[in-house]
């Protein structure tokens, strides 16, 4: 093993930068610390499963401290990128082998870029809609679809929206739902509740290796108070003839009910899911195709959901000739961020038969991924057994492969009892730049800004000096008019449902009845 002295007579650019940005952010430039890394170049069994490390905060303009005092010395092993393109592996990154070798002994490249590109997909929901009790457009979307993401800074993804999804607000979660309390509204009866977009961009498609269909659900920000509307009731699915396939009530009703006097709910987002996937599947139909499914909370419970029916309907299955048996799966992925339990054994069993792949992204300390199934989960030995002989009605299974991550690992983060920070999303996203693997040092890798941590929180430690939930509309999306007044503007008017869902909704249907009649 060789040593590096660094001498704080040096310019601060001198140390290596790769050894300089994996060290934890301290306060003292003026005391010297002694850095023990292997005189060879590690070589990982693996070595496409490898990363480099980088600081990323250049909004708070943080140069790396070292405190001789309070860091002790330590052997540093550093991982280099997974040189492959992403084009020749998307699917091994999407969960075609469940992510083994991905997650440990340390965690992929490109699967860690993913994990955070569409986290900010499902963040884009959060910071796209009104939670405003004031406004008339509380409960809506603030941006019109074509302009979403530039709004959002994210034009550069390549993707552009193909139809904004809704829910009924007349279900048994009312702490989910955000109403206005003005008397003139929006609507009613419904909430906005994600959006389904597509890539566009060439150079994106080529760069993923397909063209990718991304559903994004809403969950809830603010508080975690609907998770004790959960009322542990299990209800069959009833999307296929199996009754022992069983989900929790709550999330049935949001993604199934409808309300015919509302514009916006005449479709369930369940209908208007499978209609406007059928429609983008005709649309590119001879391409390659992938449907990412993403939520964060109560979101990444609808889209494990969703996934599920897309793929018990069939949506998925593409008939390649004229044989049934020449047909070809369009692979369905799931990144779900602190996601509850969705279902029953038997919903987890037909998910892996179906080949929908779920990678769970959670923090140990959050709460919400425990619920429901309290006493009865995937971790109780005898859970087949009881569900089988006497249809125990409170338990739960989770879904896929689960990627635990812990705040207190973070050097950026400062401990607290809050339940609302162990669950925040882009507090999960932060953690996921700073995983290695099981066991090993925290450190940043991407060019996320840490201040994102404080969008909605009180996360980020006060030396930083990022205030908390620092996000939000300038002067609460008031303007001044011609005449001196402050007003809030009328907003365009969106479009409830695209014309054409019914009839793309009814050859869901009748392919399923097909589907249903074959011996």
């Amino acid at each position: 093993m060789a040593s590096l002295l660094l001498s704080p007579n040096k310019p601060i650019n001198a140390t290596p930068p790769l050894l300089l940005q994996c060290l934890s952010p301290r306060h003292n430039l003026n005391k010297t610390k002694i850095l023990i890394f292997p005189s060879k170049p590690y070589t990982s069994p693996k070595p496409e499963t490898t990363t480099k490390c980088s600081s990323s905060l250049s909004s708070l303009s943080l140069k790396v401290q070292l405190d001789h005092e309070n860091i002790e010395p330590q052997t540093l092993v550093f991982h280099e990128d997974d040189h492959r393109p992403l084009h020749e592996i998307w699917k091994e990154i999407q969960g075609l082998n469940n992510w083994e070798g991905l997650l440990d002994p340390t965690l992929n490249s490109h699967l860690r870029q993913e994990i955070i590109r569409y986290g900010e997909f499902a963040q884009a929901c959060y910071d796209s809609f009104d939670f405003d009790p004031h406004s008339k457009y509380c409960g809506t979307c603030k941006y019109q679809g074509a302009h979403f993401f530039e709004n959002l800074d994210m034009a550069d993804r390549g993707y552009q929206i193909s139809r904004y999804l809704y829910a009924t607000s007349n279900i048994n979660l009312p702490n989910f739902f955000q109403k206005s309390k003005l008397g003139s509204v929006w609507s009613r009866h419904a909430n906005w509740m994600g959006f389904v977009a597509v890539a566009t961009d060439p150079d994106q498609i080529k760069r993923l290796g397909r063209r990718d269909i991304v559903i994004a659900w809403r969950g809830t920000v603010t508080y975690l108070e609907w998770i004790y509307d959960l009322k542990d009731i299990l209800h069959p699915a009833q999307f296929r003839n199996d009754p022992s396939i069983k989900i929790e009530s709550g999330f049935y009703d949001l993604y199934t009910k409808k309300e015919d006097e509302c514009k916006f709910c005449s479709f369930s987002a369940r209908e208007q899911v499978l209609a406007e996937v059928k429609r983008l599947r005709e649309l590119y139909q001879g391409e390659e195709i992938s449907i990412t499914i993403t939520g964060h909370s109560l979101g990444a419970a609808l889209a494990i959901l969703s996934a599920y029916d897309i793929a018990e309907m069939g949506l998925n299955i593409v008939h390649e000739g004229h044989h049934e048996l020449e047909s070809t799966k369009i692979p369905i992925t799931v990144y779900s961020f602190s996601g509850p339990r969705v279902g029953n054994l038997r919903f987890k069993e037909r998910c892996d038969e179906l080949g929908v792949k779920v990678l769970r992204v959670v923090n140990v300390h959050d709460k919400v991924p425990r619920v429901p199934g309290i006493i009865t989960n995937e971790k109780f030995r005898f859970q087949k057994y009881i569900e089988d002989t006497i249809a125990f009605p409170w338990s739960y299974a989770h879904v896929g492969v689960e990627l635990e991550l812990d705040h207190n690992q973070s050097p950026f983060l400062k401990p607290t009892n809050d339940f609302g920070c162990a669950h925040n999303l882009e507090a999960h996203l932060h953690l996921v730049d700073g995983y290695h693997g099981k066991g090993q040092k925290f450190c940043l890798v991407t060019k996320r800004d840490i201040a994102l941590v404080n969008k909605s929180c009180d996360f980020l430690r006060a030396e930083y000096g990022v205030p908390p939930h620092w996000r939000q509309d300038e002067n609460k999306g008031m303007v001044r008019s011609k005449d001196g007044r402050w007003v809030l503007p009328e907003r365009p008017k969106v479009e409830a449902h695209p014309p054409d869902t019914a009839h793309h909704l009814q050859q869901v249907l009748n392919m399923c009845s097909t589907q249903m009649e074959a011996p």
